[in-house]
Formats: structure tokens, sequence, C-alpha cells
């Protein structure tokens, strides 16, 4: 246990970003990931929205209570009191922290944009956080505390992504696009200024540290003022993307009906 915790540092060497391991272990996660949430999703889509909240509470509260779990124990392993400032929800998957109990618990319009954020960025993060996780998988073995606390924590984020999806949950209202924005574009700010003042990398606006975002980091040359651009830029292009094949499958499903 202690090893597993880490206390002492790591007496195993990291099998690898890529290996066999590390491939096995993220595949599993997201198989159970996709699974649970087929499962729930079909078996709550025709019931009321606080039944089918009901899965999105247990979610959120579950993804919460493991990471103040881990920010306590890493506080406690390194000794420093004061590591929860390197563990602050400022990364786009952690950003899911306050997205999920936001869907969770609140109600209106903010409900609604929380929903459709969980729903956009949850199973983008879930992908880049288990198989594109090089600085994790780069450094720790796979089977440890910081790596199994990330894997399940993204793949909460995954599971109540395609729930929102299979349940009917999501909104997604046009009139909503502007707070969707706004929650990405506030979440980036802050983490931008977190990065200056702690010299950290948050969202990865810095670097890429050794994830996908390398490809983009080397494409600006390491440019410190276009490559945190260009970040922000594909996030909202991904959101405009993704709200633009919803809004086309939307139209071509109910022309079929009006058709059939």
């Amino acid at each position: 246990m202690r090893e597993f915790f880490g206390f002492g540092g790591y007496q195993r060497e990291a099998e690898g970003f890529m290996s066999w391991q590390h491939l096995t272990f993220v595949t599993t996660l997201m198989l159970i990931m996709i699974a649970l949430a087929m499962f729930l999703g079909k078996r709550n889509k025709h019931k009321s929205m606080k039944e089918k909240n009901r899965v999105l509470i247990v979610a959120a509260i579950l993804i919460d209570t493991i990471e103040l779990f881990k920010i306590v124990l890493l506080c406690i392993r390194g000794n420093d009191p004061m590591h929860w400032l390197y563990e602050l929800p400022l990364f786009l998957c952690s950003v899911q922290l306050i997205a999920m109990p936001l869907a969770a618990f609140t109600k209106g319009r903010l409900r609604e944009a929380a929903l459709d954020f969980v729903l956009i960025f949850g199973i983008l993060g879930a992908l880049l956080g288990t198989y594109g996780a090089g600085q994790n998988y780069a450094a720790y073995p796979v089977l440890s505390f910081d790596n199994v606390v990330s894997g399940v924590t993204h793949s909460l984020a995954g599971f109540a992504s395609l729930y929102i999806l299979m349940s009917n949950m999501a909104s997604m209202q046009r009139r909503n696009i502007g707070i969707t924005f706004s929650i990405l574009l506030g979440f980036c700010g802050a983490a931008y200024v977190a990065n200056r003042l702690l010299d950290y990398n948050y969202m990865f606006l810095m670097r890429g540290d050794g994830t996908p975002y390398d490809i983009l980091f080397n494409f600006v040359d390491g440019s410190e003022v276009l490559y945190p651009l260009a970040v922000v830029a594909l996030f909202l292009l991904y959101i405009s993307v993704f709200y633009a094949v919803y809004f086309f499958k939307a139209k071509v499903t109910a022309s079929s009906k009006v058709s059939a």
C-alpha cells in the first residue's frame, strides 16, 4: 500500500506512455465507462429529469470526493501544505469538478449550459486524460495512486458526458452557446493568470508536457504568445464544431421523421 500511494517515491519503474500496460489499463476504464453510461442512460431515457439527475448527482459527488482525497494525500505525501495550489481545477479535464456539480445541483440556464459543457468536453477530456496523458504514464507506474485516480476521474467525466447524451438530458439550446463559451474562456483566463503566478502549466497553456498539445507547441515554435492563443482557439473551434454537428444531426433526424 505504501508503494501504491507513492510514499517515499515509487520504487517501480514507469512502464511508459503507450506501453501495453498503459493501453490495457485505460481501455478497461473506457469500456467500463461506456457500458455504464449506455446501460444507465437507456434505462433512464424516458424517466423524469429528477430521476435522471440522480445518476449525475452521484457522479458529481464521487468525482469531487476522489479529487479532494487526492489533494489531501498529495499534500501529506509531499509534506507541503501548499501543494493544493498546483491541484486547482484549471485543466480542461478538471473543469468538470465544477461543471458536473453545476449540472447536477443548479437550475435554469446555468444548469442547461453546464449540462452542455459536460457533454461537450467530458468525453474529450476522458480520451485526452487517459490515452493522451503522456506526462503521467511516462512518470509513474500504471497501477499507482497518481495514474489510477487520474484514470478514474477522467472516466467519470466521460461517463457523465455519455450519460447526458444517452438519457436525453442535454438541452443544446442556441441561447446557451454564449454561456458555454464564457465558462471556457473564464477558466482559460484564470488558468493563464495562475500559470504566470505559480510558473505552472494549467490548461497546457504554456507548453505541451508530453501530451498531444506538443504538436501545436512545436507547430508555432513554442511562441509564448501564439501557443496559448492557439490552444484557446482550438477549444473554441471544438465547441463550435460540436454544436454544428449536433444541430445538423438534429435537423436531419427531424427531416427524416417528417418524410416518414
